[in-house]
This record gives C-alpha cells, sequence and structure tokens, in this order.
C-alpha cells in the first residue's frame, strides 16, 4: 500500500484549464490565450488551487509545444500566481515524441509524465518505455518533480518497474494522478480507484485522481473517501450537470473544495503543495 505523506486533513487540488482536446470554437469560454490562462490561474488560485497543469496553444488556438511559448507561459505564471507550474509533457496524442522531452527545457517546477500507452477516444496515446525511462532521467537531471499520470492498471504496473530500475524522482517523493474515465482506459468508477490504490507502489507518497466527463463527480467522491487528492479542470470535463456549462475553471475549483470541506479537508496552499511534492525552490 502506498506511503502517504503531509497532513492528511489538507487537499492538494490540481487545475487543468485547458487540455489539447477542445476547441476554441466549441468552447469560447475554455482558456486558450496566455493572458486568459493567467487570469485563470489567479483566479483558481483565489478559489483553492495550489498547482496548474498546462496546455498552451498558438496564436490559431491549436495545441502546440512551441518551447518560446511554454518558456513565456512558465515566467507569467510564475509571475502572477504563487502556483505550482506543472508542463504537460503528454501534448496533444498528434506531437511527435521528440517535442514532448523538450518541454522540460521551459524549466517548469513539475511536469506530467505517462506511464504507458493508452487507447484515447479514436486516437492512441503513445507512450513507449524508451521515451519513458528516457523523459523520467530527464526530470531527474534537470530537478523537475514528475507526476506519473497513470490510465490503466498495466501503468501502475509500468510505474512499479521504472521505480525499480531507475530509483526516486528529483525530491524523493512519488506524486501520482489516475486518470480515469477516458474512453479506451480504466472507467471512472470507485471500484477502479481502490484497484487502482491498491496496487501503488509503497514507494507512492501521494496521489490525486482526476474524473474525466460524467465520472468527474463519483471519481472526486471515491477519491476523497480514500484520503487522496483531485484534479480538477475543463481540460476533463465542460459541464457542471447535465446541461449547464462551466463558465469558468474556477467553478470547477469551488466544488472541489466544497466538496473537501464535506470530506473535513482543507485546501493546500501552493507552499504546502511544495512541501507535499518537494518542489525545487525558486531562487
Amino acid at each position: 500500500m502506498a506511503r502517504m505523506t503531509g497532513p492528511q486533513d489538507k487537499l492538494l487540488i490540481t487545475v487543468a484549464p485547458t487540455g489539447a482536446e477542445t476547441t476554441k470554437e466549441a468552447c469560447p469560454q475554455l482558456p486558450t490565450t496566455l493572458e486568459e490562462l493567467v487570469d485563470t490561474a489567479r483566479r483558481c488560485q483565489h478559489a483553492g488551487a495550489a498547482m496548474v497543469h498546462v496546455h498552451i496553444r498558438d496564436a490559431e488556438h491549436r495545441p502546440t509545444l512551441d518551447l518560446g511559448r511554454l518558456r513565456d507561459t512558465v515566467t507569467a505564471l510564475r509571475e502572477s500566481t504563487d502556483l505550482v507550474v506543472q508542463l504537460s509533457t503528454g501534448g496533444s496524442v498528434h506531437d511527435p515524441l521528440s517535442d514532448r522531452l523538450k518541454v522540460l527545457e521551459a524549466e517548469p517546477d513539475s511536469c506530467s509524465l505517462t506511464m504507458g500507452t493508452t487507447n484515447f477516444g479514436d486516437d492512441v496515446f503513445s507512450n513507449p518505455w524508451p521515451f519513458i525511462t528516457e523523459l523520467y532521467r530527464l526530470t531527474q537531471e534537470r530537478e523537475v518533480v514528475p507526476e506519473f499520470e497513470l490510465f490503466d492498471l498495466g501503468h501502475v504496473a509500468s510505474l512499479h518497474r521504472l521505480l525499480d530500475k531507475h530509483g526516486l524522482p528529483y525530491g524523493g517523493r512519488v506524486h501520482v494522478d489516475l486518470v480515469m474515465g477516458v474512453p479506451g482506459a480504466m472507467p471512472g468508477t470507485a471500484d477502479a480507484l481502490v484497484a487502482a490504490v491498491g496496487a501503488l507502489p509503497d514507494a507512492v507518497t501521494s496521489w490525486s485522481a482526476t474524473g474525466i466527463g460524467r465520472s468527474t463527480l463519483a471519481v472526486a467522491l471515491a477519491a476523497l473517501a480514500k484520503g487522496g487528492h483531485l484534479r480538477v479542470g475543463m481540460e476533463d470535463v465542460l459541464t457542471l450537470a447535465k446541461g449547464v456549462p462551466v463558465q469558468h475553471n474556477d467553478q470547477l475549483v469551488s466544488r472541489a473544495a466544497a466538496l473537501g470541506e464535506l470530506a473535513q479537508r482543507v485546501p493546500m496552499t501552493p507552499d504546502e503543495a511544495r512541501d507535499l511534492l518537494q518542489v525545487k525552490r525558486q531562487g
């Protein structure tokens, strides 16, 4: 069973405001410009978020891994918020592996690290083992804290293998996020969450869960019941209820904080999240 660290009355809320799948045309309120992203991050920190999981878009609102834009985004978020800045190394399912490795050159506090290939709706999200190990070694060398994203139970097994072969990440803490409810991956159910958490390596010190689409609330409630943390945001869900669209990411963060309050969990501050994850302090 995973070994948890940090006060168990605290709740790490991560916001994933944009993602790479939803278009600006389909969802005009999606934050896709740098200004929109920074404003979203400020509002979400005020609502209770301590970390932001970042995908960026180009001038035409299309997903991009442009290194200059990534660097500008990290800088702007650090200047305008106290949030832990986590860059996605997944990008979109169409991004080449070489571009995804370069994300670390933007010097984020943290990055996502997906532990295996998975079906992703009509597409395939490719994460071959050599890519996983190369990205992991880069996080260790560049002192970036990875968040291991697990879409399936096979990814849990891969995490065991990675830690056994390559040791602990920078900072010595192992934080994972269970991404649940993606079509083609593990379902967003309490049973699946319990199975995944029960199979985590002993080295895991904290974990969160993400429910995609209509599984959002079921996953959040199950995660709180098991002592986990939460990731929410418009990357993962675009409605608050059937027929009720999300207008701003801070609505989802506020709802997560309210659910945490019912479970007697207080949102972590960004500094508390840095302590939990052992993120490198900026000079």
